[in-house]
């Protein structure tokens, strides 16, 4: 007969093996982005921890806080990874050191640091490049096969530290525009949707290639949902609502509307369901609270890409609706216990 012995309550993981939890989620996510664009998203993820530990350092240094444990709760990893994983793999070396320092110094340190930002610091890191420089946050790498020219591993480095392409090969033809921004700029030509859906660019459900690293970061945010890093609250309503906008808006004019599942696997959907919004410092406490702030952010992200500036809305969104959380948490918290109607001790009879 087995013996047991208490205690029965696990150990909650630490703040390190959480972070680290997380970081090998986005490894199928990853690897279906090299394969299907190749390796130099591995050269901006490893500039982007580089930096992102660098400047944790510099800046902890800077506090006179402790070094080595923060370093190695894997938070500015994180940072570094997610700005990474949301900017054109062919961007610049210097593009992603000053995004990833900004990220960290400036969204996370000038706040107090690890639990004291209220924006998501790697969305800030985004937000601040795709304003300040929007040419080269726009050349995207075309998925294999699509392209009239595909460049070697060594070519892509050449271009990422040197900005030199092979003798006769143009930007033009090895980068392209991301799925929701060629479905915008065509909409606004006044074209159909299932014209343009037929497109080299464009597979089953959204472009080609990408929504193949959509579903591996779907895959990671089922491991964390199993893993109970995350709860289902976030990505489950953020999801459901910008699949219930886009499905309304499709019904009511298919011609130039796309389906909801065609928003779910294009942009950063996915990995902002499951990685971004998820945020337990930046997002809310509560559980109602969750679900205010999931659906606020798929209704700007449908807001934004379809009648916005910007091709994909997920960064914005978030950043909005960092912004309310304290309101949302404010509204959402549980009465206190033996407190009803403002009335402490007593509760209100009816």
């Amino acid at each position: 007969m087995a013996a047991f012995f208490s205690p029965f309550i696990s150990k909650p993981d630490s703040v390190a093996q959480i972070m680290l939890k997380v970081l090998l989620a986005l490894l199928p996510g990853i690897a279906m982005y090299v394969w299907y664009f190749g390796p130099a998203i591995l050269v901006s993820l490893t500039l982007a921890s580089i930096t992102a530990l660098a400047t944790e350092a510099a800046m902890l240094k800077l506090r006179n806080r402790p070094v080595a444990p923060f370093l190695k709760d894997n938070s500015a990893l994180l940072t570094g990874w997610l700005l990474a994983l949301s900017i054109p793999p062919l961007a610049p070396w210097w593009l992603v050191v000053v995004g990833t320092a900004f990220c960290i110094a400036v969204a996370k340190h000038l706040y107090g640091g690890l639990g004291n930002n209220p924006f998501n610091p790697a969305m800030i890191g985004y937000a601040v490049l795709i304003i300040s420089f929007p040419v080269q946050m726009t050349h995207w790498l075309t998925p294999h096969g699509l392209g009239t020219t595909e460049l070697t591993f060594a070519d892509q480095l050449a271009y990422i530290f040197s900005s030199t392409l092979p003798e006769g090969v143009k930007l033009d033809a090895i980068t392209m525009a991301t799925p929701l921004d060629n479905l915008k700029t065509h909409l606004h030509l006044d074209e159909h949707v299932s014209d343009i859906l037929n497109m080299p660019i464009y597979g089953r459900l959204a472009g080609q290639g990408s929504e193949m690293v959509a579903w591996g970061f779907l895959l990671g945010g089922a491991y964390l949902l199993a893993s109970r890093i995350i709860s289902w609250h976030i990505p489950a309503v953020y999801l459901g609502t910008l699949f219930a906008i886009a499905g309304v808006f499709h019904l009511v004019d298919p011609a130039h509307y796309v389906t909801p599942l065609f928003h779910w696997f294009s942009g950063a959907a996915m990995i902002g369901a499951f990685f971004i919004l998820t945020d337990p410092i930046t997002s809310p406490t509560t559980h109602k609270g969750k679900l205010v702030f999931a659906a606020g952010a798929g209704l700007l992200t449908y807001l934004i890409r379809v009648y916005g500036g910007f091709p994909d809305g997920m960064a914005f969104a978030t950043l909005l609706m960092n912004i309310c959380v304290p309101l949302i948490d404010t509204y959402t918290q549980p009465p206190v216990f033996g407190k009803k109607d403002g009335v402490s001790g007593n509760k209100e009879k009816h």
